[in-house]
């Protein structure tokens, strides 16, 4: 865990299928890390529970939490459902001096960067359009007509790789595992981070 009160905020995105999910479970793995809870407003699909990876609340709860100006970043995907991601997270990670975990969208992405200038943003890309079709189609949760829009969105999303600060590629998640726990763990060693602790050595040479 690093010497600052300020936590290090990793932002995660990729297409639905890419795998991300998993990779942001290998981040939570390290040691001082904490993930923050997205709120949504669409219905929990049968594996998932509230308060896990997502607080489930109405359309106007929503909107009501927007006006409150709860929210670090928020979107509405597919035109259908809102997400967002509560700053109380980061006044969590802070108070426990851990570092926060945000698996969010690129347009959540964008809005935590302009806020957050030092957050690192990690992109996850699929091998290929025809592996994440696969995966899509394993989970047997989408239509036709969803797995097509999901998709088109991923075409749209891996356009906006160039905004993040390290791509990863997952065609073997035990590799991309590794990938972005290291991306992590040299985050955290760099220099501007670490200041207090390398002043506190420093010092222990005196001069």
């Amino acid at each position: 865990m690093r010497n600052t009160h300020e936590p290090l905020v990793f932002i995660v995105s990729g297409p639905s299928g890419s795998g991300k999910s998993t990779l942001v479970k290998k981040l939570l793995e390290l040691p001082g890390m904490m993930l923050s809870i997205s709120a949504t407003t669409r219905a929990p699909r049968p594996t998932e529970h509230e308060g896990e990876w997502y607080n489930f609340v109405s359309p106007r709860k929503f909107q009501q939490m927007v006006e409150a100006d709860e929210f670090l970043e928020h979107a509405c995907v597919f035109g259908k459902y809102n997400y967002g991601t509560p700053h109380r997270w980061v006044d969590e990670a802070r108070a426990k001096r851990y570092d926060l975990v945000l698996e969010i969208d690129v347009q959540g992405a964008e809005q935590v960067k302009k806020k957050l200038p030092a957050a690192v943003a990690i992109f996850i890309l699929p091998p290929s359009r025809q592996e994440l079709e696969k995966r899509i189609r394993a989970r047997g949760e989408d239509s036709e007509e969803e797995i097509r829009r999901r998709l088109d969105r991923a075409r749209q999303e891996m356009e906006k790789y160039s905004d993040y600060d390290y791509v990863v590629v997952n065609n073997d998640i035990a590799r991309a595992g590794r990938e972005v726990q290291a991306i992590a763990t040299a985050a955290r060693s760099r220099s501007a981070d670490n200041e207090r602790r390398i002043r506190e050595i420093l010092d222990t040479f005196g001069g």
